[in-house]
């Protein structure tokens, strides 16, 4: 089987006139078994990954029993008439999943990695009802959905404020060629970011798959309450 992609920055793969910046999907082939193909690209929102003929590209290209991980929401939020949670976000969501049904394949919604934006030591939400809605849908429809916005709010709070800027693109000036001014980005993530979650993603997937169903277990100790 091979895993597709389909999402906006924070999935999509690392443009050499932007490094450090990349996304987690760029790392998700360390983390799995199988070919991953990264169709996700910068800016995209449901509406245009659509319209620009990406999805379609996708679809061609998946086979039955391949897996279609699909995450937008950062930049749907900038288009709140076209595409409100409740309103365009969901519909094209639900015309993704079944998209990939007709296909064969296996859809697997994402909520979006949370922005860094601390108040204090807790985190602020960034996404609205955007997350809540692909949870609504993974029940709705009976689709798996691996919830970013929960494991990075968890994975910033407990690195904390200081420690969390080292997951995102912050630079001093100077620091790096593509972004001589530096940078302090809260959106984008930088390799080790990145690698962290595709990590979790990796490791979901595996769950949803039911790997290791059959390992024993190392010992006693690992069977007790």
């Amino acid at each position: 089987m091979t895993i597709h992609l389909a999402g906006d920055s924070t999935v999509a793969p690392a443009k050499h006139d932007e490094s450090p910046l990349t996304g987690w999907g760029e790392y998700l082939g360390e983390c799995v078994p199988d070919p991953v193909v990264n169709h996700a690209i910068g800016g995209a929102t449901s509406q245009s990954f659509t319209t620009e003929g990406r999805w379609g590209r996708l679809l061609e290209q998946v086979e039955p029993a391949d897996w279609v991980l699909i995450q937008f929401g950062h930049n749907d939020q900038k288009e709140p008439l076209a595409l409100a949670a409740d309103g365009g976000y969901r519909r094209r969501l639900a015309g993704f999943v079944n998209d990939v049904r007709e296909k064969g394949a296996v859809p697997v919604l994402l909520t979006s990695p949370e922005r860094r934006l601390f108040d204090g030591i807790r985190l602020r939400s960034s996404h609205g009802g955007y997350p809540h809605t692909v949870r609504e849908l993974g029940r709705e429809l009976d689709v798996p959905v691996i919830d970013l916005t929960v494991f990075t709010a968890w994975l910033y709070e407990w690195l904390g404020p200081d420690a969390s800027r080292g997951l995102f693109v912050h630079l001093a000036p100077g620091e790096w060629p593509a972004w001589p001014d530096g940078a302090e980005d809260n959106t984008h993530f930088r390799p080790e970011g990145a690698r962290a979650i595709a990590e979790f993603v990796g490791r979901s997937i595996g769950a949803l798959r039911q790997d290791g169903r059959d390992v024993a277990a190392l010992g006693v100790w690992a069977r007790q309450p």
